[in-house]
């Protein structure tokens, strides 16, 4: 198989040189030809037909686009003819007459006289309604101070009394550390039970803690309160009849409250960092 002739040689030619024939073609069929009919026509391969079809077809859009702005320039719209107007003969027009300015009349200064200050006018509230109380200073707390003094004397001293007779007494809490160092027990009585009683009663009337705080508190202060009240008429009752052992059961009763205190006191705190 030979390759056609083209350009006056059959040797494989570049696509410059294969554009006129390719072009020629283009005009006779009025389209750009297929690939495949390069490949056929021009005896080449696939790369360089399709390298060959897209000039080609760059071409004839360049084409179109040449023929749409011949189109758009024959079409358009012709200039306005230029009117040339000769200069006016004779003598400028006299000016107009000038108006004479007018003068504002002169306008009087008004005087502003400042109002007077208005007096502040005072709420009234309805004639059955009482008025608020002015707030005062507060209430001194030394006096509270003064009367709690010798009731803690008392009651210390009643609940010490109470825990000699039901079994509290002197102990050696650090034995082989510190031997001589000794304590009474009797003391975590008053200092158990009535401190919590004094803090429950703060955290009830605070007001400021969780619902469920509070109402624990008022009834743990109560409670506590009133075991301090019968720890001291129990005590006095058995010195008054000059019994020296507390019986059994007041025992017991004594022996539990320093659980039972560090039991509510632990409540007590977890309560009051709660929230409802």
């Amino acid at each position: 198989m030979t390759a056609p002739t083209i350009n006056g040689t059959r040797y494989p030619q570049p696509i410059e040189d294969l554009l006129p024939a390719a072009r020629k073609l283009t005009a006779e069929l009025g389209e750009v030809p297929s690939r495949n009919r390069l490949m056929s026509e021009f005896r080449i391969g696939a790369p360089k037909a399709t390298d060959l079809r897209t000039r080609l077809i760059e071409d004839r859009a360049r084409d179109i686009v040449a023929r749409d702005l011949a189109d758009r320039t024959d079409t358009a719209a012709p200039a306005a003819p230029r009117l040339d107007y000769p200069e006016p003969i004779g003598p400028d027009p006299a000016p107009l007459p000038g108006v004479p300015e007018s003068t504002p009349p002169a306008v009087k200064p008004v005087e502003i006289t400042p109002a007077e200050p208005v007096a502040e006018a005072s709420t009234v509230g309805h004639p059955g309604t009482p008025t608020p109380p002015t707030p005062g200073r507060p209430a001194a707390v030394w006096p509270v101070v003064l009367l709690a003094l010798p009731a803690f004397v008392a009651i210390w001293s009643g609940w010490v009394g109470l825990g000699g007779l039901t079994g509290f007494g002197i102990v050696h809490p650090l034995p082989g550390i510190w031997d001589s160092f000794s304590i009474n027990s009797a003391i975590t009585l008053p200092i158990g039970v009535e401190t919590y009683g004094a803090y429950a009663l703060y955290v009830w009337l605070s007001g400021r803690v969780p619902e469920r705080a509070r109402r624990f508190a008022k009834w743990s202060a109560i409670a506590s309160l009133l075991v301090g009240a019968l720890g001291q008429v129990a005590y006095h009752l058995l010195v008054a009849a000059g019994v020296e052992s507390a019986p059994w059961w007041i025992t017991t009763a004594v022996a539990c409250l320093p659980v039972a205190v560090l039991g509510m006191g632990a409540a007590l705190a977890h309560l009051v960092r709660s929230h409802d």
